[in-house]
């Protein structure tokens, strides 16, 4: 708690008890455990806003399979008119399959250059 609350603190931020407990629905969400891990990694995810680590963070933590299979909604561009132009649309529906996509396939070459290469689970 102490080396987040000087991160916190660096932004100009006042503590995570703080914070938490006067303006949160949830104000004992730092209590526990997996509470104040969901809060770590909401930090990180402000603090490495725009430095490219969100696909590797969430392979670390194992939550690749629910935040990358989450649908892609966007714009119906299609549309003459501004209302029916912002209607919701289904873009694409991603699916990250563990344990298989955390690993990435061994070259085919690799794999008869040396015998004792086993292939990556699920490729």
């Amino acid at each position: 708690m102490q080396y987040l609350n000087l991160i916190r603190e660096r932004a100009g931020l006042s503590s995570v008890e703080s914070s938490w407990t006067n303006f949160s629905t949830n104000p004992s969400k730092y209590t526990t455990k997996d509470g104040l891990r969901d809060i770590i990694r909401q930090e990180r995810s402000i603090e490495m806003a725009f430095e490219g680590s969100r696909f590797w963070d969430l392979r670390r933590w194992k939550t690749a399979p629910q935040e990358l299979s989450k649908a892609i909604y966007g714009w119906d561009i299609q549309q003459p008119t501004y209302e029916d132009y912002n209607r919701r649309v289904l873009l694409y529906s991603p699916q990250f399959i563990a344990p298989r996509d955390y690993f990435w396939p061994i070259a085919e070459a690799n794999l008869q250059v040396n015998p004792n290469l086993v292939q990556n689970p699920g490729w």
